[in-house]
């Protein structure tokens, strides 16, 4: 773990990081606070700092205070050195945002056990931070494709909608249904199932843009918004089709040709959501009826397309 020596002591800055580098850790030094700022406001900023409290340019305190303010998820754990032994120094630095604080001169291995809690506690804030991570993924992703999932893609649908009328810029959806996919599920079981899932997803993703989103709307059913992407829908839904039937999906030893139909709809202004997704599934089925493996473009009754 990397942490911030900080003192403007050249001597006392080489033995104190010296001495933590023998306990494991990877030094990043500042011999003011100024610099000590710098280091600390940066991305990847250690997420340990000691911090002398007498420093050129910022003192310690002022160091904190401006950590605290700046704030992130990512937690730094910051202690502070000083001579000064009062309470009311003592309640200053915690008051300014310091975790802990050594009284110098300090005991080596009092300073070690005490780093060794703060790295205890960035490490369980990470935990933290890694489970809130997975389960706001969980609640928005579908769990198979890694996919955003039914809820999500409405939710991005609905303020992409918002954008598209507010700026009169172009907007897509097509809906995407694979092919007899229940059949699969019937002769090769839902393993197979899953990875014709799986594959298609993979491709779908391959074929779009940053900015476009596609979600597993249920089932076999795919649903993909495409901002800016209106005036050229029909190619971009054509280029998905081709992807996913470009050659079988691989279950174990078993190859199994993979086709969807796509019917697709431009945004139009003063449109609601469930109509633009009503048009475009309704093509969807027209290109099932039509004979699948095809697209087909849905029809907005009076709109002209932003």
């Amino acid at each position: 773990m990397k942490i911030l020596v900080a003192d403007d002591s050249n001597v006392s800055r080489h033995l104190l990081s010296s001495m933590v580098k023998k306990w494991g850790y990877e030094v990043v030094s500042a011999s003011d606070g100024t610099q000590a700022w710098e280091v600390l406001r940066q991305p990847d900023a250690p997420r340990l700092a000691v911090l002398d409290w007498m420093m050129p340019g910022l003192t310690g305190p002022q160091v904190c205070e401006m950590v605290r303010q700046k704030g992130g998820d990512a937690y730094i754990y910051i202690l502070l050195l000083t001579g000064r032994t009062q309470k009311e120094d003592v309640i200053e630095g915690m008051t300014a945002g310091a975790d802990d604080y050594v009284v110098k001169p300090f005991d080596q291995q009092e300073l070690r056990v005490r780093l060794r809690a703060g790295r205890r506690i960035v490490e369980l804030q990470d935990e933290l931070l890694s489970a809130r991570e997975a389960l706001r993924k969980q609640a928005t992703h579908d769990t198979l494709t890694g996919l955003k999932n039914r809820a999500r893609i409405r939710e991005i649908l609905a303020d992409q909608m918002k954008i598209a009328e507010e700026f009169r810029s172009p907007l897509g959806v097509i809906m995407l249904d694979l092919d007899k996919f229940k059949l699969v599920n019937d002769v090769y079981g839902h393993a197979a199932g899953d990875a014709v899932l799986i594959g298609a997803s993979e491709r779908i993703q391959n074929v779009l843009d940053e900015e476009d989103a596609v979600g597993r709307y249920g089932g076999e059913e795919f649903l993909i918004v495409a901002p800016r992407a209106a005036a050229d829908l029909a190619a971009l839904a054509e280029r998905v089709r081709s992807a996913i039937g470009a050659e079988p999906v691989a279950s174990g030893t078993t190859l199994l040709t993979v086709t969807a139909s796509l019917g697709y709809a431009t945004f139009c202004p003063n449109v609601e959501a469930e109509t633009l997704l009503r048009a475009a599934d309704e093509a969807l089925y027209r290109a099932k009826h039509n004979g699948r493996n095809r697209v087909e473009p849905g029809v907005l009754d009076g709109c002209t397309p932003a």
